[in-house]
């Protein structure tokens, strides 16, 4: 059989205030549309359909119209799991009786252990999953990170097998020596949820969400399908698409998507930026971040620059970047819990931690160490 892999579709997610409607349609009818032209048997959607775990009305909306449109249009079987931006909960609504159309959700570990059986191959659908809801499940407090807790699935999930049958699982969670960018949520902390490859080899191929890029992992059969939108600038260079992959060789196929609009890393001075040979060669529909290389103070500059380029993401100065660039290239210290969690709030919210805030944290600090 064949079928396609696609995830991360964060539907409702805004690029720095810009809404990516527009740009979330054009790329899902370019799936729909390579889906029809390479007469896929099923479509996986490993998780994080929504960009968050309270959507808004029109996000709803949005997802509702387009897995309408693959399923019950197109008569494509669906795959889908929960990823760590969904609420597992509100996406779990109504999946007993989604199975009638071929539409397979689970948001649970327990349906990570019934396989979907489609023609010769048995799909495992694992959501995201936090250490916790797995120890309660197997009755397990003794087991103390992700990668034990993951190791516990696999034995169980392999338990299924059928040996005159291909295995691929569904899955959303970080493979060690992958590489992220920086529209990620970054969920880890010292590594720790890294799930090592080499508990993956008895899969026939592994379908991850996570990960923006559908390049951030180089293993043959355990591939990330990449968001279809580009979602930060770190994602400028990023090529978009889906992997299509069939079952009798196990030889994915990455088919690329065309961004309706584009993201542009422009670094130039500001003089060149507003010249015509330059400004001309752009779309004004198009994103853009730009590097001033200008030392001298121009007032206003963001403002004039809006006039060539109006869809402006980020400006900084080239001196500024070299700055940040050392910055997070530096050693974080170990030994200080509290600069830690700082650092890690920052990176996560975008935002320092407040009085109170840090209050909480030395607090919740303290209970830790008398434990």
């Amino acid at each position: 059989m064949k079928f396609l892999h696609t995830a991360d579709w964060h539907i409702g997610k805004k690029l720095h205030n810009f809404d990516l409607k527009y740009e979330e349609d054009d790329a899902f009818k370019q799936i729909e549309r390579i889906a029809e032209e390479e007469k896929v048997d099923a479509i996986i959607i490993a998780g994080d359909l929504y960009d968050r775990s309270l959507p808004s009305e029109e996000a709803v909306k949005s997802v509702n119209e387009k897995l309408k449109r693959l399923n019950l249009v197109d008569k494509h079987p669906l795959l889908i799991i929960s990823g760590n931006h969904d609420s597992a909960t509100r996406l779990n609504t109504g999946s007993e009786w989604f199975k009638a159309t071929n539409l397979f959700l689970n948001t649970k570990i327990s349906g990570a252990f019934e396989p979907v059986e489609i023609e010769e191959t048995q799909f495992f659908l694992l959501p995201y999953f936090e250490p916790q809801e797995v120890r309660n499940y197997f009755d397990r407090q003794d087991l103390k990170n992700v990668q034990e807790t993951m190791q516990l699935i696999v034995e169980k999930i392999k338990e299924k097998f059928k040996p005159n049958m291909k295995h691929v699982l569904v899955a959303h969670f970080f493979a060690a020596g992958s590489t992220q960018t920086d529209s990620e949520t970054n969920v880890m902390v010292g590594g720790l949820d890294a799930i090592p490859t080499s508990y993956l080899n008895d899969f026939d191929y592994v379908a991850l969400g996570h990960l923006h890029d559908a390049r951030a992992s180089q293993a043959e059969i355990i591939k990330y399908s990449g968001s279809p939108v580009k979602f930060s600038v770190s994602e400028a260079t990023s090529q978009k698409g889906v992997w299509i992959v069939d079952t009798e060789k196990i030889s994915p196929k990455f088919v690329p998507l065309v961004p309706v609009h584009e993201i542009n890393v422009l670094e130039d001075s500001f003089d060149n930026l507003i010249s015509p040979s330059v400004y001309e060669k752009y779309s004004k529909e198009d994103y853009y971040a730009i590097r001033l290389t200008d030392t001298k103070v121009i007032p206003d500059v963001i403002n004039k620059l809006r006039n060539y380029y109006p869809k402006i993401l980020e400006l900084r100065r080239v001196g500024e970047i070299q700055e940040l660039k050392a910055e997070e290239n530096k050693e974080r210290d170990l030994t200080d819990p509290m600069k830690l969690v700082s650092d890690f709030f920052t990176e996560v919210t975008g935002e320092k931690l407040t009085s109170n805030q840090q209050k909480w944290v030395k607090n919740a600090l303290k209970d830790v160490n008398k434990k």
